[in-house]
């Protein structure tokens, strides 16, 4: 069994259609898990769920990013900062304007609904019996800190307090690793449509999973992001200028 795991799209369209063409080229993809941070804060929102909606045994779990555009969450800065340094207003507005864009066009094609229904965690037991668990941020988590090679592995292992589960896998930093803490292997997925520098490359894992064991291989695929700074552009996004700036890797 070889199941696609993905992370951290955030409307990236573009490099969602990178990382499929190249897990195409795989072949035998028998299932795609993708945890969380779909929609926001890119360009085509709408074109990133149509397009997970036709791919085989499909699971999904919900981002922070995705809890922001169905509840009205929002990440800092709150009022009450923006009230003791308005300084900060420029980022609450661009902030709440690029959620509100997000939400209308969602809702517009009937998807709203769907993002609200997603669960916190995927849980599975693979093929030799290891229990799998996929969560945003951490377990019980799809916000915080998450997981990061910053950490200390006790530090990680204490985010992994009866998880109960032998494979973990993340995403939310953006930053892909894999460690094996207290006999828990955790690894961190990247990210498909916002990589950080210095490889901006879209990030994915590749799980091979049989009776006699499971594997995990780190993928990189290079995209046009010219193509979706051009949309960002085009749609008049509110939020293009920090987008286009992580998509330049500045």
């Amino acid at each position: 069994m070889r199941i696609a795991l993905l992370s951290d799209i955030h409307g990236n369209s573009v490099a969602l259609d990178a990382v499929l063409a190249a897990l195409r080229e795989e072949g035998g993809i028998d299932a795609y898990w993708v945890l969380g941070d779909l929609v926001a804060l890119g360009h085509d929102p709408v074109g990133v769920l149509e397009r997970l909606s036709q791919l085989p045994n499909l699971r999904c779990t919900r981002g922070n990013t995705d809890r922001y555009v169905v509840t009205g969450d929002r990440p800092p800065p709150t009022r009450e900062q923006v009230q003791e340094d308005i300084a900060l207003l420029p980022i609450f507005k661009e902030v709440a304007e690029t959620f509100a864009w997000t939400q209308g066009a969602i809702t517009a094609k009937g998807w709203l609904e769907w993002l609200t229904n997603l669960p916190l965690e995927l849980r599975e037991e693979l093929p030799d019996g290891t229990r799998f668990l996929g969560v945003h941020a951490a377990p019980g988590k799809d916000d915080g800190t998450g997981i990061h090679d910053d950490l200390s592995p006790d530090e990680i292992g204490a985010l992994l307090i009866e998880c109960q589960a032998e494979l973990v896998c993340v995403g939310h930093t953006h930053r892909p690793m894999q460690i094996v803490v207290q006999g828990k292997h955790v690894v961190n997925l990247g990210s498909v449509g916002l990589a950080l520098p210095p490889d901006v490359r879209a990030s994915y894992v590749l799980l091979s999973a049989e009776a006699s064991g499971y594997s995990i291989e780190h993928k990189r695929v290079d995209y046009p992001r010219q193509e979706a700074i051009a949309a960002l552009k085009e749609r008049r996004h509110p939020g293009a200028s920090f987008i286009i700036k992580h998509l330049q890797g500045s």
